[in-house]
């Protein structure tokens, strides 16, 4: 049973980690590694899982920051196509 908690931890280590990186290159995976990585955080009561707590948590909090700057930029770049392309107005 320790082993399976221990595994736990670990693994919501290893998911905060990945969480951290992918936020910069693929946010949404990002926020679903580190809401995966938050569950099984909550599952092992070691240090280890303390620390991947706030590993997972810091990465929910940049893949969110990094998907809003992502949108409003899909935003502006779709506005500013749509203003090239220099329809008639009626």
């Amino acid at each position: 049973m320790a082993e399976t908690k221990s595994g736990f931890g670990e693994i919501s280590y290893v998911l905060g980690i990945l969480s951290i990186v992918l936020a910069f290159f693929s946010p949404f995976v990002g926020l679903i590694l580190g809401i995966i990585g938050l569950i099984h955080s909550k599952k092992a009561k070691a240090e280890l899982s303390a620390r991947a707590k706030k590993l997972n948590t810091i990465g929910i909090i940049i893949s969110a920051i990094m998907v809003v700057i992502v949108t409003i930029i899909a935003i502006y770049s779709g506005l500013n196509a749509l203003d090239t392309l220099n329809l008639p107005t009626n």
